[in-house]
């Protein structure tokens, strides 16, 4: 199969194309046909070897942490889905990434793909999706009237970050540019604030939750923003636990665990159409595809999500 590898850390060139061996599932795993996955952060960021201490792969590495696609395979054990199935997901693997023609996929991370979503929008979904609801639902326990502030909500996470807790009930403002303004306001914004007009620290008080998706002084400043018994999770890094103690809230690290049945939830709701996929660029699936895709993402400035069209 065609798939885009490292073969050592390094920089956008070190993505290349490399015939791979099909995968084959194991006992309890599907195989996945990729119709398109999509660009997160962690793709470029595991290619510069930033995380290499902490996923442990060997090379070559097929990055890639979305997936939606088709069933062509399953694994013995496999009782949820079939050969056919629309599905999408956020694998587990260390070796079959998704930047592939095939990839493999443990049965409790597959979500089935509603009739009506396309598998781009789907497989924008999975791991940045899935990071804002473990984010407001799990860490945060969102609940109806809660206020709530996600810090660059024109990005991947913060873009279904908005959504969702919209979806919830939440009074919601967004930090973004201006000229994002209006697409991020359509998204259900109640406070838009553009902070290169506004400091958002001046202006918003007694909120209840942050989604810190920036860190640094952002999140420092985002502590004065909280009500007492507020909380703070955060997906770039560990917050103060001095600044929590002193401001009296929840604050701490979301480090995304791949859940099926969350995604599912998250399908509904895509569904109904209360949570769209804002996609910004899309890729043809190629080695200078995925370099021009990196190298987009490494600017923090994509609007939406980046995504790889394969077929």
């Amino acid at each position: 199969m065609k798939a885009v590898v490292i073969e050592q850390y390094g920089n956008r060139n070190e993505l290349i194309e490399k015939e791979m061996p099909n995968p084959e599932p194991a006992a309890n795993q599907v195989v996945v046909e990729v119709h398109a996955t999509s660009i997160n952060p962690i793709d470029w960021k595991l290619r510069e070897g930033y995380l290499k201490e902490m996923l442990d792969f060997d090379f070559p590495i097929i990055l890639g942490w979305d997936v939606a696609g088709i069933i062509k395979e399953t694994g013995e054990d496999v009782r949820g889905f079939k050969t056919g199935d629309r599905v999408f997901a956020r694998p587990d693997t260390t070796r079959f990434g998704t930047y592939a023609e095939y990839t493999t996929v443990d049965e409790h991370l597959l979500a089935h793909l509603p009739d009506g979503i396309g598998f781009e929008e789907a497989a924008a979904v999975p791991l940045a999706g899935l990071t804002a609801w473990q984010c407001l639902v799990d860490f945060a326990d969102i609940k109806e009237g809660d206020k709530v502030l996600v810090h660059a909500g024109s990005g991947g996470v913060g873009h279904y970050a908005v959504q969702i807790a919209k979806k919830m009930g939440a009074y919601v403002a967004a930090t973004a540019s201006g000229k994002n303004k209006d697409w991020v306001k359509k998204l259900g914004v109640d406070r838009f604030i553009n902070y290169k007009e506004e400091d958002f620290s001046e202006v918003l008080h007694d909120f209840d939750i942050v989604v810190d998706t920036l860190g640094g002084e952002i999140q420092e400043k985002s502590f004065a923003v909280l009500k007492k018994g507020g909380r703070m999770p955060s997906i770039v890094q560990p917050p103060d636990e001095k600044l929590a103690e002193k401001h009296g809230v929840k604050a701490g690290s979301v480090w995304l665990e791949p859940s099926g049945e969350q995604l599912a939830k998250l399908a509904q709701f895509m569904e109904e159409g209360s949570l769209v996929s804002v996609i910004g660029h899309t890729f043809d699936f190629s080695g200078e595809g995925l370099r021009e895709a990196h190298k987009l993402s490494e600017t923090h400035h994509a609007k939406g999500k980046i995504v790889i069209k394969m077929k």
